[in-house]
């Protein structure tokens, strides 16, 4: 049964920001077939948006998501959606494809499915109230949209293994210092402030923000050696089709940013 009449997941315009938004309150956000297929469809359908060029994501209530509904998974069965047969529910095919920023707006609990969830995201801002678990080893389930791998590159192999082998909390103040989130902010300050950075983001010229978000994003997949010679030549690629006039303009529009921005 749904939490109430509204639809599980939320979507709100503000500019070029999307801000989506986990709405099972009552279960936790708890990542339903039903959630994961939405969450699908949204991204999906966010993608080939032409307005909208960064998301916030977010949870409503408690949770930003408590991880996949083992209520559910105890009677249907144990699905991630992960082989070809059902992307209709691979959040992490479909978050993964989308070209533009996710800010992870983490407002309460992201435990498991929805630590790994969290970690889809390119950037995590978290409220007071923030806490994460993996509690996989607990559970009995192994990962599979890729915390083993995202978790250790973000906060060391040491810190990481704490976490996945011990399934114990870590708080959000913690988090900052383990440098998992970005910041952490007052409950109601978290999601403004999200939206901000998103659209201080969106900011940018559409093929660059894009482009160098996919830079960056390939350029972790390799060693440093590759990424370095990766970024020449796409960075020669780029160029052939950048004018002096632009370059003039682009310099003028930052240098008046940075005035604005210094005060």
């Amino acid at each position: 049964m749904p939490d109430t009449a509204e639809p599980i997941i939320l979507v709100e315009r503000q500019g070029a920001v999307a801000l989506v938004t986990l709405n099972r309150p009552g279960a936790l956000n708890a990542l339903s077939r039903a959630l994961r297929a939405e969450i699908v469809r949204v991204f999906t359908e966010l993608k080939d948006d032409a307005e909208i060029r960064a998301v916030v994501l977010t949870g409503a209530g408690r949770a930003f998501t408590a991880g996949v509904d083992l209520k559910e998974a105890g009677q249907t069965g144990f699905a991630l959606g992960v082989d070809e047969d059902a992307k209709s529910i691979d959040l992490a095919r479909a978050m993964m494809a989308y070209p533009y920023p996710i800010i992870g707006a983490i407002n309460g609990f992201a435990i498991t499915g929805g630590f790994e969830l969290a970690l889809l995201c390119d950037v995590l801002l978290a409220s007071e109230n923030a806490k994460f678990a993996d509690t996989h080893a607990r559970v009995g389930i192994m990962p599979g949209w890729g915390l083993s791998q995202r978790l250790p590159r973000l906060i060391g192999i040491s810190r990481a293994k704490e976490l996945s082998l011990s399934g114990n909390y870590l708080d959000a103040e913690t988090a900052e210092r383990w440098g998992l989130v970005n910041r952490v902010y007052k409950a109601e300050e978290l999601v403004p402030a999200a939206i901000k950075l998103a659209s201080e983001m969106a900011s940018c010229p559409p093929v660059m923000l894009k482009g160098y978000k996919k830079m960056i994003d390939d350029g972790f997949g390799m060693t440093f050696a590759e990424g370095l010679k990766e970024e020449v030549r796409r960075s020669a690629e780029h160029a052939r089709n950048v004018t002096a006039d632009a370059v003039e303009e682009a310099r003028r529009q930052v240098t008046e940013r940075g005035r604005g921005q210094q005060g």
